[in-house]
């Protein structure tokens, strides 16, 4: 996987490396990780896939 992507964590981790929950990369399209295990399984959405869930939670 490239790692030339940003990922961000999402706030319920309290803001610390050694929280533990969910990252998303946003660029061409979204990506979603475990924080936990940063080369595991990652997954891909589409952008408006992505908007689309985040409109509805």
């Amino acid at each position: 996987m490239p790692q030339d992507r940003a990922w961000r964590k999402s706030s319920y981790s309290n803001g610390t490396p050694e929280g533990e929950c969910v990252e998303v990369s946003i660029a061409h399209d979204a990506r979603v990780r475990d924080s936990k295990n940063e080369a595991g399984e990652v997954l891909t959405f589409s952008t408006s896939a992505w908007r689309a869930f985040v409109a509805e939670i």
